[in-house]
């Protein structure tokens, strides 16, 4: 059986997710639940493996944020849950690893730029969301706050400086009780080799 193109990923997700929110008042509190919903429906439906699974789940985050923002919702606000549901979906269907977290968070911060949204908000929701999956992932919540931290960065780096600029600033410091450390691929390790040299 063929995969799925990305594109019909990220539609179907979008649509599944607009008909399940487009009847519920309390859009927050059904978005965990419907995004695992729609992230797991979306999963069983290909035989997807390994990266492939990663991109397809990135195409999932992508298409949830396209229907968060046309249901109406701030993306920013969703962002934790949208995270939160995306990674508990896909640790359903196969295994969430901390590379599933730092892509999610970077197809997150690309999606709230699509739709207009707060790259800032996007990224520390999630941070949040991550740290809240952690436990169910089995990783510690600095590990899966500094993943989601970084795919953040890298994808905001992507778009622009300042889009850049302005997730560094919200991922920065302690997010839910949770000190997020940085992993910046293009920073160097040897911050001791001028005092080698001295």
């Amino acid at each position: 059986m063929p995969n799925r193109g990305t594109k019909s990923a990220a539609n179907e997700a979008r649509e599944n997710l607009v008909e399940a929110i487009e009847g519920v008042g309390d859009i927050a509190g059904a978005m965990v639940g419907t995004v695992t919903k729609v992230t797991v429906g979306t999963l069983k439906g290909t035989r997807a493996v390994g990266s492939e699974i990663l991109t397809l789940g990135t195409d999932i985050v992508t298409g949830i944020v396209h229907g968060v923002a046309e249901v109406g919702s701030e993306v920013g606000d969703s962002a934790r849950h949208v995270m939160l549901g995306t990674l508990r979906g896909t640790q359903q269907v196969g295994k969430a690893t901390i590379d599933t977290i730092s892509a999610n968070a970077g197809a997150l911060v690309k999606g709230a730029e699509e739709v207009g949204g707060d790259v800032g908000r996007a990224a520390k929701g999630a941070v949040e969301g991550a740290i809240d999956a952690a436990r169910e992932l089995g990783v510690s919540a600095e590990e899966a706050a500094s993943a989601a931290a970084s795919g953040a960065l890298k994808a905001a780096g992507q778009i622009s400086t300042a889009a850049g600029d302005q997730v560094r600033k919200s991922v920065t410091g302690t997010i839910s009780g949770v000190k997020v450390v940085l992993k910046e691929p293009f920073r160097s390790d040897k911050s001791d080799y001028k005092s080698k040299r001295a």
